[in-house]
């Protein structure tokens, strides 16, 4: 089975990922994250820093890493977001303005020419984006916001960013008829009720795959860009 798990920001994608990979077995599929992609695509700046086209092909450039790293795993994968994921954050931006602060709203974001142009060309990007999600997985697992999001600094967004994104996601999967599973609560609560809902194997002990998702979620870099733009001088 070819399994996207979706969810806006904040929401557990990557524990629960790496958690149901070793609870049943199936290998994970993920992207580089941005603040890996930003000190070798735009050194120096931070996503908040990014003009629109930066932007646009920090978008093209993760998602076409996706879809390298999904076609490697063939027919049976679990991939942490999928190819929708990049593209509704870009159609929020259109909404809240290239770079979000806390303060955006919908009724303060000057409708310059930067961001129709952005506007246009991510329009346009969501054409592969939608045909390589009905085409490349066999359904969703969505994680609903439970949780306030997490104040890292690595996360230039606010919480109506993180709504517009949840609903808009919600709605394209919807449309283009993939089906959806919610899977909510603690991270064990998620990986019984997915594997039940998908008659997923269980390979190891429920308690083990969660600790050593944890293992792995520990030693993730997290490195704000800048900090890793200094290493690599």
């Amino acid at each position: 089975m070819r399994l996207a798990v979706s969810g806006t920001y904040s929401t557990g994608k990557t524990l629960t990922t790496m958690a149901l990979s070793h609870y049943t077995g199936i290998p994970r599929s993920a992207a580089m994250t941005m603040r890996e992609l930003l000190p070798i695509s735009v050194p120096g700046k931070t996503l908040e820093e990014c003009t629109g086209a930066e932007i646009l092909m920090l978008i093209t450039r993760r998602n076409t890493e996706r879809a390298v790293n999904e076609s490697h795993l063939g027919d049976s994968f679990i991939s942490d977001g999928s190819s929708l994921h990049e593209w509704i954050y870009g159609t929020v931006r259109v909404l809240v303005g290239i770079n979000p602060s806390a303060n955006a709203t919908l009724e303060n974001v000057p409708r310059t020419p930067e961001l129709a142009f952005f506007d246009d060309v991510i329009t346009q990007l969501g054409v592969p984006a939608k045909q390589h999600a009905k085409a490349g997985y066999d359904a969703f697992v969505r994680l609903p916001v439970e949780f306030p999001m997490v104040a890292d600094g690595h996360r230039p967004v606010n919480e109506r960013f993180r709504t517009l994104a949840d609903e808009m996601i919600l709605d394209q999967v919807d449309a283009l008829g993939i089906p959806t599973f919610t899977a909510g609560g603690t991270v064990e609560d998620r990986l019984l009720a997915i594997t039940d809902h998908f008659d997923l194997p269980r390979v190891i002990d429920l308690d083990e795959a969660v600790a050593r998702a944890r293992a792995d979620y520990a030693a993730i870099d997290t490195r704000s860009e800048l900090e890793r733009d200094r290493a690599l001088v």
